[in-house]
């Protein structure tokens, strides 16, 4: 048990503040609700191979089960993603979410809040493994005046740090997605295994998307039944629209916004720009409510936009910004994986400055 305990308290020592973020009892408690609600998580995971031969498992769990195998081996042999003990094990958390992050913005800003650690660096969201807790944090900083959002989150990557004590879970908040998304999401989780910059959520959380929107595309081309495919077209056309809507929105946000740099208004007094803001916010939902309409009954997005503010925007730009550049690096790199991590390793030992602009070039067209 005394290696054990070593290595958790390392863990507790990579999510902990650093001073100067919070208070040391904020610190404190942080601290063991992140450690304990993981521990919690993996003392319910058990081998999907003991799942499998589990009389009580459900049919329709088994098959889960066993198509997120096929999956991960060809995450491995496809994708040259890590093989190791990620994502063979399974846990039911009775629950909708594994933690419910919290993310917060000025009134008149995109730019996130961030919380700062001594590992991961600094990042624009805080996660807690219930939502009371996160509710708590979100009320807290919406009396200092932030805009804040709370949402849940399905899955969340240890980074490969603790492949020692079985690795990362699959989990009852995804396992039931369909077939394409639950590529994706294994995808996306896994290349945080391959490459991770510090305080550069921007860049990591649009690295793992390039990978799982490339390697979600091959396996769909290559792998997937023909009902399948059709499925995960329709959900990602519809995803696609909300997507470009949502995109459109934040420029016309950010255009408004004073200390944006895409600010093409910076005359603007205060009682100015937040007129406009909340006349670009009446239309965002407006043409979201006509565009829901042409779905033919699909649920939509409904919840994400009612909750819809600069803190709910400015995380989504996180995951987003950087894909179209990856993408191009992607393309540079003759779509050649281990070519193409070569190259995000080296952008990630930049500066975060540094890295940015030399990213931005894969888009420049190559002669």
């Amino acid at each position: 048990m005394r290696p054990f305990c070593l290595r958790l308290c390392l863990l507790a020592l990579s999510v902990l503040p650093l001073a100067g973020c919070a208070s040391l009892a904020d610190s404190v408690g942080y601290y063991w609700q992140s450690v304990s609600g993981h521990v919690r998580l993996m003392q319910a995971a058990r081998p999907v191979d003991d799942w499998l031969a589990d009389d009580t498992t459900s049919a329709a769990l088994k098959a889960r089960l066993e198509l997120s195998q096929r999956i991960r081996q060809f995450a491995v042999s496809e994708l040259h993603l890590p093989d190791n003990a990620s994502y063979r094990r399974y846990a039911d958390l009775k629950r909708t979410a594994v933690v419910w992050n919290v993310v917060a913005a000025p009134e008149l800003s995109l730019t996130l809040t961030t919380w700062c650690f001594p590992v991961t660096g600094c990042v624009g969201y805080r996660g807690y493994f219930t939502e009371a807790d996160a509710r708590a944090e979100a009320a807290q900083l919406q009396a200092t005046g932030l805009e804040v959002s709370v949402y849940g989150v399905p899955a969340y990557s240890t980074l490969g740090w603790l492949n020692w004590a079985g690795g990362d879970p699959l989990l009852n908040t995804f396992i039931h997605y369909p077939e394409g998304e639950l590529a994706r999401l294994i995808f996306h989780e896994l290349s945080h295994q391959v490459v991770f910059a510090p305080g550069d959520t921007v860049f990591n959380e649009s690295f793992a998307t390039a990978v799982e929107r490339l390697g979600g595309a091959r396996w769909l081309g290559t792998q997937a039944s023909a009902a399948a495919l059709a499925e995960y077209t329709a959900f990602n056309d519809r995803r696609q629209a909300f997507r470009a809507l949502t995109l459109a929105t934040r420029q016309q946000l950010a255009a408004i916004y004073p200390n944006s740099k895409q600010n093409t208004l910076s005359a603007l007094g205060k009682s100015s720009a937040l007129a406009m803001k909340n006349e670009v916010m009446l239309t965002f939902r407006q043409r979201y409510a006509a565009l829901k309409a042409s779905w033919d009954g699909y649920p939509g997005y409904d919840a994400w936009v009612a909750r819809a503010n600069n803190a709910a925007f400015g995380a989504q730009a996180a995951y987003d910004d950087l894909v179209p550049a990856f993408e191009a690096l992607f393309d540079h790199e003759g779509r050649d994986w281990p070519r193409f991590y070569d190259a995000v390793r080296q952008l990630a030992a930049m500066d975060k400055e540094a890295r940015h602009a030399a990213l931005k070039q894969a888009l420049t067209p190559h002669h």
